[in-house]
């Protein structure tokens, strides 16, 4: 399936700005595309850099990582429960109180490199088990209606943003 395919209406606005700068892609595709810009990144980035913040207030690096890594997580759960047909709203999520949490601090770049594996392969296993009509199931999670489909190209577009940020902020 291409983004082109996605409707506007299966996804809150928030997300747009991330799914159109995707450009017209095939959902998988984006997907094991992203994951071989990531895992180069991360292995560009020198263990130096980890605790380094472009401005006071700011995120580090490890911090940024992981919550990259925490919202990846998320909306793949998400996708599971919209796919499964669980009718439930799922709540939103503070990744402001989720940065504090993470430990960052004591992660290495080589530990991230693991875990962010670990993660997209799941993914992946995940996405790669839909049909096209699991991917337009919608639930609705931070009281918005949202597809499956449309958080696979959320997954990708969220790395992504954050992908440009670390290039231009911290590296």
């Amino acid at each position: 399936m291409l983004r082109s395919e996605l409707p506007t209406s299966e996804y809150n606005p928030f997300y747009h700005t991330y799914i159109l700068a995707l450009g017209d892609v095939g959902l998988i595709q984006e997907l094991n595309r992203g994951r071989d810009e990531f895992l180069a990144l991360l292995e560009e980035i020198p263990k130096s850099k980890l605790g380094y913040a472009y401005a006071e207030g700011k995120w580090t690096l490890a911090e940024l990582l992981l919550h990259i890594l925490d919202a990846e997580r998320v909306f793949q759960y998400r996708a599971l429960c919209f796919a499964r047909n669980d009718k439930t709203a799922l709540p939103g999520f503070d990744q402001d109180e989720y940065v504090p949490q993470s430990n960052a601090a004591a992660r290495t770049t080589d530990d991230l490199m693991q875990e962010y594996k670990a993660i997209r392969e799941s993914t992946l296993c995940l996405f790669n088990s839909f049909d096209e009509d699991v991917l337009k199931r919608i639930g609705v999670s931070s009281g918005s209606r949202m597809s499956v489909r449309a958080l696979g190209f959320i997954i990708s577009g969220h790395q992504a943003h954050h992908v440009k940020i670390i290039r231009e902020r911290y590296l």
